[in-house]
């Protein structure tokens, strides 16, 4: 059994991943919608991907014999002007998706708690990759976006993106 207040905050990532799941999916309906297929794809992606993470943060309560608690996920309230502040939204999102894995982490650490501080650390190297990946789309769009040529090779390029289960062992 995990201590009471790592149990909470795993709880409460849960929650996190599974919202950052349906904000994604929302960004992914906007592109759709607005006839940005590749994006809409790169999108709808990354939902799964924020999927599995909430799996995987469930699946490690469950084999430490402790409850899930699973709250209500609110919907996303975006009324996006333009095509880019999705991405830059989403930037924001990861980073504080990555603070708080860090906040657990840096608890955990506090209460030598070593088996979760493992569990955590390929969260942390995700984390860093998903605002690598943020920022990249972020910049890209800045060199392309403007340009309809430009814009429609870069949603062209990310149309290609297939789902890839993440390999994290528990």
């Amino acid at each position: 059994m995990l201590d009471k207040k790592i149990l909470f905050m795993l709880n409460s990532q849960i929650n996190k991943e599974f919202y950052s799941s349906y904000l994604y999916l929302d960004i992914s309906n906007y592109y759709y919608d607005n006839s940005l297929d590749g994006f809409g794809n790169w999108f709808a992606i990354q939902a799964q991907e924020e999927y599995a993470h909430a799996m995987l943060f469930l699946k490690y309560l469950k084999n430490n014999g402790d409850k899930v608690k699973l709250d209500a996920i609110n919907a996303p309230d975006n009324k996006f002007t333009n095509f880019k502040q999705p991405l830059t939204d989403v930037l924001e999102h990861e980073i504080f998706i990555s603070r708080s894995i860090n906040d657990i982490y840096a608890f955990a650490y506090e209460i030598k708690d070593f088996k979760t501080m493992q569990f955590l650390d390929w969260f942390v190297k995700e984390q860093g990759e998903e605002e690598q990946k943020a920022e990249g789309l972020c910049k890209r769009f800045d060199l392309f976006g403007s340009d309809p040529r430009g814009l429609y090779l870069l949603d062209t390029e990310l149309s290609s993106r297939v789902y890839a289960a993440p390999s994290l062992v528990i």
